[in-house]
């Protein structure tokens, strides 16, 4: 089995951010020796603790020893303040340094100090958006041409999926990309939550998953299929269904997720109750809430593909329905099973029927009458036949 590595990293842009204080973080596209690809956000000032960390471990590649046998790239220490103007400026010097680094020899580029401060942290799964004033983050995506020309030499570029826009949409926000109805977006990330980071053209945002489609086809076949057994999971927020086919929940609520749809908004089971659910207002039970605001906060709930009433598809083949009657029935049928199962598992209760049914007393069965009784009880016609065949 292959050990962990990056096999690339980008650099997407830059976000000003407002808590708990005015800050800037740079944004990162880590894609793994899997092939999985994971934003990160993080500050210069720990990028630069990170990268004397790294010299500290390999005094003789960072020239301590000898300058002559320096490999690690230089960086430039934080200024004092870090405005807008020095963030933006200095993109390129961190594109090629990190593009240095994972060319380095695997004892620095894949050790273990390198590859924990890449791990995917609760605050870039959802990161911290607005302030007690509402205020939101400002995003400085990077020009895809510059950032082209200080990552072409790395191997194993990204190869990102091409998806079409089936209808035009409007950003309600900086970090949303808007797109017209047929533009081809490449995807750089798929969030579970119904948000996908895209990238068309020059520009670069989140966009609805619901108004996506892929080139090849419909896309039922990406989704996972539906689990009538049922994944619990516990809702994190208050929600009032708005069509028939939702279901309205309280926080704290213990549900089971019966099918994952792409669009963010997935069919959970309450009791005997199916319906549709914001992914973004779930988590899984037993996992840990994230210290940082919900990212709900940051986007808002994604729409479902079914609202979407000015969708145009390039495919003839529709995507696959399933009713809510449908995964009722079968979710019915799968309590029925695992009753059963119950009951075969209860041998006990099983043999106190049987012994219960060997003690009731039997029916007696009554004596065959004789022939003269039976041709008594006979009609004149029967009794008629019975001699012409004596």
């Amino acid at each position: 089995m292959t050990e962990p590595h990056i096999r690339h990293i980008q650099l997407l842009g830059f976000e000003k951010r407002f808590i708990p204080s005015q800050h800037y973080v740079y944004m990162f596209m880590v894609k793994w020796q899997d092939l999985t690809e994971k934003l990160v956000y993080r500050k210069f000032t720990e990028i630069y603790e990170f990268h004397k960390s790294l010299k500290e471990m390999f005094p003789i590649e960072a020239g301590d020893i000898s300058k002559e046998h320096r490999t690690i790239p230089h960086l430039p220490a934080p200024k004092w303040f870090d405005g807008l103007r020095s963030t933006e400026n200095r993109q390129v010097t961190l594109s090629d340094y990190f593009s240095s680094l994972l060319s380095l020899p695997p004892k620095i580029s894949r050790c273990p100090h390198v590859l924990n401060f890449f791990q995917v942290r609760s605050d870039d799964v959802n990161p911290v958006a607005n302030n007690t004033n509402g205020r939101k983050p400002e995003t400085f995506l990077l020009k895809v041409d510059t950032a082209k020309k200080n990552v072409s030499d790395i191997t194993g570029p990204i190869i990102l999926q091409s998806y079409r826009v089936i209808a035009d949409y409007e950003k309600n926000s900086k970090s949303e990309l808007a797109a017209k109805n047929g533009d081809v977006v490449e995807i750089v990330e798929k969030s579970e939550n119904g948000w996908w980071f895209c990238q068309l053209r020059n520009k670069r945002g989140w966009m609805p998953a619901a108004y996506l489609e892929p080139l090849d086809g419909p896309d039922e076949s990406e989704e996972q299929d539906p689990n009538y057994e049922g994944d619990l999971h516990i809702t994190t927020k208050d929600y009032s269904g708005e069509l028939d086919d939702e279901l309205s929940l309280q926080e704290g609520e213990n549900v089971e997720v019966i099918h994952k749809l792409l669009d963010g908004w997935w069919v959970v089971r309450k009791g005997s109750i199916t319906g549709y659910f914001p992914a973004m207002y779930l988590q899984k039970s037993g996992e840990t809430a994230p210290a940082n605001e919900n990212p709900s906060k940051r986007k808002g709930l994604p729409p479902r593909r079914s609202t979407i009433s000015n969708a145009n598809s390039i495919h003839k083949k529709e995507r696959k329905q399933i009713s809510q009657d449908t995964y009722r029935r079968n979710s019915k049928k799968y309590l029925k099973q695992r009753q059963s199962i119950v009951d075969t598992k209860s041998p006990i209760i099983t043999e106190n029927k049987e012994e219960e049914s060997k003690s009731k007393p039997q029916p007696a069965i009554p004596p065959r009458p004789s022939k003269e009784l039976i041709l008594d009880r006979c009609s004149e016609n029967t009794k008629s036949k019975i001699r012409t065949l004596n």
